[in-house]
């Protein structure tokens, strides 16, 4: 009977639709396919793959109070599971504070030390299992005569890739508070400094700081085509109004937009800003109350469209983000994540407890696309991330 063999670009073309764990498995099958899979074109083919059929990964930012332990949840996105917690993921590398997501791009995540501590920053592929940790930033810190400064600390920052270079790059807002060398009396003028890291170059660089400050107010990601975005405002408190500051990775400059007098006073809403569907957006909502309506504005073409409006959901304390079909993500007044369609007003319970975090302030929402993009780092070990499986996931992931 004669042999029949596959022709090797239609191999390629299945296997570039296959999950990442399975294509590590398959580096062991022949030294071709493990070097194709390892190529700029394959890897573009199957994260592009991913992305076009929205396979998206929920990791549900969390921190147990009782144990004083940040961690992440994977969820499950198979139909039958309602999101249940897959797996937990906790970071023993941020031994100082908890871990932030401050950007994800191309299925990478960049950690950042939520405080004042340099060194704790990395970036992850959670597919891989890859882990890079950033060196410690070369940007000298200024020094004035009669002050010591007595923190850094970093206020916020973006993770997005520059296409024009074809590199990532990660920029960060730093503060610098200064006290008086002799009476130790807190300085009333602190000091703004911005620092870019490229992966490229494995190292910082100052930047010219804007003249506005950045909110570290946004869902999932605040970052699109190259373009980092933030609120910020004008203004003197309780008048002040709402911008956006934008940085382009690519010519590495900051502007900012119009207030955005749709939205009303700062001190009177909730606002987070976000991509959607392909824009930058805000999420805007009244302060207080727990029953919450939401409007959401989408710019394009630099006009601000109300893309729709989301009516009284009782019992809301924050949303966490949009999912497929227009659903939004959000944490109840009973620590529930629960998960509302605009279209048939249904508000789903999800089976995901967050009581014993305590902090709802930090539970937040990140989605990130299976990808085998290389950061040249390392693979993950105990000494930096530990996944522990929940449930009877064990027999299935």
């Amino acid at each position: 009977m004669p042999r029949f063999e596959v022709p090797e670009a239609l191999v390629m073309e299945i296997l570039c639709k296959l999950p990442v764990k399975s294509l590590i498995r398959f580096n062991c099958v022949c030294k071709y396919w493990c070097s194709s899979f390892q190529t700029p074109r394959f890897i573009s083919k199957h994260y592009h793959n991913n992305l076009k059929n929205n396979n998206l990964n929920p990791l549900l930012q969390r921190f147990d109070a009782n144990a004083n332990l940040p961690f992440f949840s994977q969820l499950s996105v198979e139909k039958d599971e309602n999101f249940l917690v897959k797996q937990n993921i906790l970071f023993p590398f941020f031994i100082h504070d908890s871990p932030h997501v401050w950007g994800t791009r191309h299925g990478l995540l960049c950690l950042h030390n939520s405080w004042m501590n340099e060194f704790e920053v990395a970036i992850w592929n959670p597919s891989t299992r890859e882990f890079k940790i950033l060196p410690p930033s070369s940007v000298q810190r200024p020094t004035y005569p009669g002050l010591t400064c007595q923190h850094v600390i970093f206020d916020c920052g973006a993770f997005e890739f520059d296409f024009k270079t074809d590199d990532y790059k990660f920029i960060r807002f730093v503060t610098l508070c200064f006290i008086d060398s002799e009476s130790g009396i807190e300085s009333p003028d602190d000091v703004s400094q911005v620092e870019l890291y490229s992966l490229k170059c494995d190292s910082w660089k100052e930047i010219p700081s804007p003249n506005y400050t950045p909110f570290d107010f946004y869902l999932s990601n605040n970052c699109l085509d190259g373009i980092c975005y933030w609120l910020t405002t004008t203004g003197n408190s309780p008048y002040e109004e709402v911008m956006i500051l934008s940085f382009d990775m690519a010519n590495e400059k900051f502007s900012v937009s119009p207030t955005l007098e749709f939205v009303g006073f700062f001190s009177k809403i909730n606002i987070r800003a976000l991509v959607f569907n392909g824009s930058v957006g805000v999420l805007v909502s009244p302060m207080g109350g727990i029953d919450k309506s939401f409007d959401l504005w989408v710019m394009n073409g630099g006009v601000w469209t109300k893309q729709f409006s989301i009516e009284s959901i009782p019992g809301v304390f924050s949303p966490l983000g949009f999912w497929k079909n227009d659903e939004l993500f959000l944490l109840n007044t009973n620590y529930e994540v629960v998960l509302f369609d605009p279209s048939t007003q249904e508000l789903k319970v999800l089976g995901i407890n967050t009581s014993l975090d305590h902090h709802r302030e930090y539970v937040s929402l990140f989605f990130y696309v299976e990808s085998l993009v290389s950061i040249n780092g390392i693979q993950e070990h105990k000494d930096h991330i530990i996944r522990q499986l929940v449930g009877d996931a064990s027999n299935k992931y």
